[in-house]
């Protein structure tokens, strides 16, 4: 009679559920299983500064990728903050001009010291491509910030733009100017779709939960396998990159 009665459970119930409730009667039976933690049972990271001191940020590959990949975009005369390293990195000869943004005159390299939450010191209408990595978190009015990186844009240039989901607080952020957010894919895309139009924005989302929990203990890239690092799990989102163009007309 039991087992009648188990075969008719899994004809009637979804594949999906009857291994739920078997999983459930073993786990109430034997407990689950235990978890092998190793050097990662500890209540401190590995390390405080995203991986640097181990080899090149999770985060970071993420970011290479996808400006690699979109370096199409990075022509003309473009705007990166803080630095020129992404222009000539992923421009190269394609960059006519290279400007860059800084929140302060302490950069002599700055060619605008402005504010993008206010676009203060930020000009209009110049820009053939913007490169905003890890950047709009720090910022509390980010909407407003995106806002000037449109402005900014010509028509037809493009916003190339990361935005951290998973990830430690930076205490250097927070003790200069802050940090305030963590988005997801849908929220980037909805709030780059009503500036530059839903048909023209391109999200990408990286990570998955073993890239997630090793950049938060501070392991780096080169410890982890191309594949790992490759595969993607929208549960456990780290980082969203979003490539934008501003309308024609």
């Amino acid at each position: 009679m039991r087992k009648f009665l188990k075969t008719a459970a899994a004809a009637l119930l979804s594949r999906e559920c009857f291994e739920r409730l078997r999983h459930r009667r073993q786990l109430r039976r034997f407990g689950p299983r235990p978890v092998r933690f190793g050097d990662l049972r500890r209540t401190t990271p590995i390390a405080r500064n995203f991986g640097y001191d181990r080899g090149e940020p999770i985060d970071r590959y993420f970011i290479h990728k996808f400006l690699a990949k979109n370096s199409d975009a990075i022509r003309g005369r473009v705007l990166e903050i803080s630095n020129r390293e992404y222009t000539l990195r992923f421009g190269g000869d394609k960059v006519t001009k290279s400007d860059i943004l800084e929140a302060a005159a302490e950069n002599p390299e700055a060619t605008f010291v402005g504010d993008l939450a206010t676009g203060a010191g930020v000009p209009e209408g110049v820009f053939d491509c913007l490169i905003l990595t890890q950047t709009i978190h720090v910022i509390y009015r980010f909407h407003d910030a995106l806002q000037t990186a449109y402005r900014a844009l010509k028509p037809g240039g493009i916003l190339l733009a990361t935005f951290p989901s998973i990830t430690q607080l930076s205490i250097y952020d927070t003790e200069r100017w802050g940090d305030y957010w963590r988005f997801t894919g849908l929220a980037v895309k909805r709030m780059l779709g009503d500036l530059f139009g839903e048909e023209n924005v391109h999200i990408e989302t990286h990570g998955n939960v073993l890239t997630a929990a090793s950049f938060l203990f501070g392991i780096s890239n080169p410890e982890l396998t191309e594949r790992e690092l490759n595969e993607v799990d929208p549960e456990f989102v780290m980082l969203v990159s979003a490539r934008a163009q501003k309308r024609l007309h």
